[in-house]
C-alpha cells in the first residue's frame, strides 16, 4: 500500500509537448511501471499526436473521458501553470502535481479560491512530485536513489527530499512513499495533510518530515502530531543560518515580525515530542536510531 499513488495510478502529463514535459515524462516512464501507467499527455491545439507511444489531447476533460486518468502532472510555463490546475480541477481529477516554479502569487491565489470546495487534491507548485519506490514516480525526482520499504517522506525542500532519502536508503532504510510539497505561499498540500496519510497507512512505520524558515505550516503540523500521530517522526528545518527578514530557497521561506525563523520552529517539534536534528546530514542516522529502537 502506499499513498496518494500506486501502481494503478493513471496519469497525463499537462505540458506533454515541451521539452520539460517530454524530458520528466519520459523518465517517469522508464521508471518502475511508468508505462502503464502514464496514458495521456495534454497540449492545446496538439490533440491528435503522440509521445513515446502515449496520445496527446487537446484538454484535460478529453483526456480523462478516453484514457481514464485520475492525476495530473504540470509542465506548463509560468504564465499558463494557474490556468492548467484550473483546468484540471474542472475535470474533477483526485490529484493534480504542478513541478512548474514561478508562478505569479495572484494566479495562485485565484486558483486555490477557485478550489475551495472541490474534491481535487493539489501538490505544488514549484515542487519535485512524489514517488512510491518500485511502483510509479511523477515528478522530477531521482528515481534511482529510492529504494521500496517503510518510511514516508514529507517536504517544503526538493533538494533535501532526495538529501533524506538518499540517507536512508544508504542505511538500508527504505520508503514507503516520498512527497514533496513544494515551498511557495500559496500551494496546496501542507506537510499537515500528508502526515494524516501517513498516519492511516498501514505500511508507513515512521516518517522524516522537512520544513523550511517562513510561514507556520510545521508548528501547526507538529501540535496535530503530539495529539494524534501513532508513529514516530524525525524533523528538520532548513534554513537555520539564515538572517531575519532574508529569503532562503522557496518564495514562501520568509522570516517576518520574528516568527518563522528555524530555532523556533525546531523549538515548537521538539515539545510536541518531534525527533529533531539541527544537522541535515544526521536525518537518516536519526531515523535509523529511532527504528532500532523501537524494534
Amino acid at each position: 500500500m502506499a499513498i496518494l499513488i500506486d501502481k494503478n495510478t493513471r496519469v497525463l502529463t499537462q505540458g506533454m509537448t515541451g521539452k520539460v514535459g517530454q524530458f520528466h515524462t519520459t523518465n517517469c516512464i522508464a521508471y518502475a511501471n511508468g508505462a502503464n501507467c502514464f496514458v495521456a499527455g495534454v497540449t492545446p491545439g496538439k490533440g491528435g499526436q503522440s509521445f513515446q507511444n502515449v496520445p496527446i489531447y487537446d484538454s484535460v476533460e478529453e483526456a480523462k473521458k478516453q484514457t481514464g486518468a485520475t492525476v495530473s502532472v504540470i509542465y506548463v510555463p509560468p504564465a499558463y501553470a494557474a490556468a492548467a490546475i484550473d483546468e484540471a480541477v474542472d475535470a474533477d481529477l483526485d490529484l493534480v502535481i504542478c513541478i512548474t516554479e514561478g508562478i505569479p502569487v495572484h494566479d495562485m491565489i485565484r486558483t486555490r479560491r477557485r478550489m475551495q470546495g472541490r474534491r481535487t487534491r493539489l501538490i505544488g507548485p514549484n515542487c519535485p512530485g512524489l514517488i512510491t519506490p518500485d511502483e510509479i514516480k511523477i515528478g522530477i525526482m531521482p528515481g534511482h536513489i529510492h529504494k521500496k520499504g517503510r518510511i514516508g517522506v514529507v517536504s517544503r525542500s526538493g533538494t533535501l527530499t532526495y538529501e533524506a532519502v538518499g540517507q536512508l536508503t544508504a542505511l538500508g532504510l527504505g520508503q514507503s512513499s516520498c512527497v514533496g510539497i513544494g515551498g511557495d505561499p500559496i500551494n496546496g498540500m501542507k506537510h499537515i495533510d500528508v502526515m494524516r496519510l501517513f498516519n492511516e497507512d498501514p505500511d508507513t512505520d515512521a516518517v522524516i518530515m522537512v520544513g523550511e524558515i517562513g510561514g507556520s505550516d510545521e508548528e501547526n503540523c507538529a501540535r496535530w502530531i503530539r495529539e494524534n500521530m501513532k508513529k514516530p517522526v524525525v524533523g528538520f528545518i532548513a534554513g537555520l543560518t539564515a538572517p531575519p527578514g532574508k529569503r532562503m530557497g522557496h518564495a514562501g521561506a520568509i522570516i517576518s515580525g520574528g516568527q518563522g525563523g528555524a530555532e523556533d520552529k525546531l523549538a515548537v517539534m521538539e515539545e510536541c515530542g518531534i525527533h529533531i536534528t539541527r544537522n541535515p546530514a544526521e536525518m537518516g542516522r536519526v531515523m535509523k536510531k529511532l527504528v532500532a529502537g523501537s524494534r
